[in-house]
């Protein structure tokens, strides 16, 4: 379980070029759940190129401060434990 910005930013970079799925907080008690590819990892935001198919955006930043806070979760479909996750 990541821990701090520095420890989630290595996690993430473990998996760049892997499938993920996102939850984050939408606002008022809603969830958003999208698919797509982790991309990039910047020094303040990493980025998830969605399934073009799905979606009508193709890609979404985050900042890492978004996982710690826990707004946005991510997950490797392939592992059964979150890839990154805050306490």
């Amino acid at each position: 379980m990541a821990k701090t910005l520095a420890e989630i930013k290595q996690a993430l970079e473990a998996n760049v070029g892997k499938q993920v799925t996102i939850q984050a907080n939408g606002g008022r008690k809603k969830t958003i759940e999208r698919s797509g590819l982790l991309e990039g990892i910047y020094p303040s935001v990493f980025t998830v190129k969605l399934d073009k198919e799905e979606y009508s955006i193709e890609r979404l930043s985050y900042s890492y401060t978004d996982v710690l806070t826990e707004t946005v979760k991510l997950t490797v479909p392939e592992d059964t434990v979150d890839a990154v996750q805050a306490p």
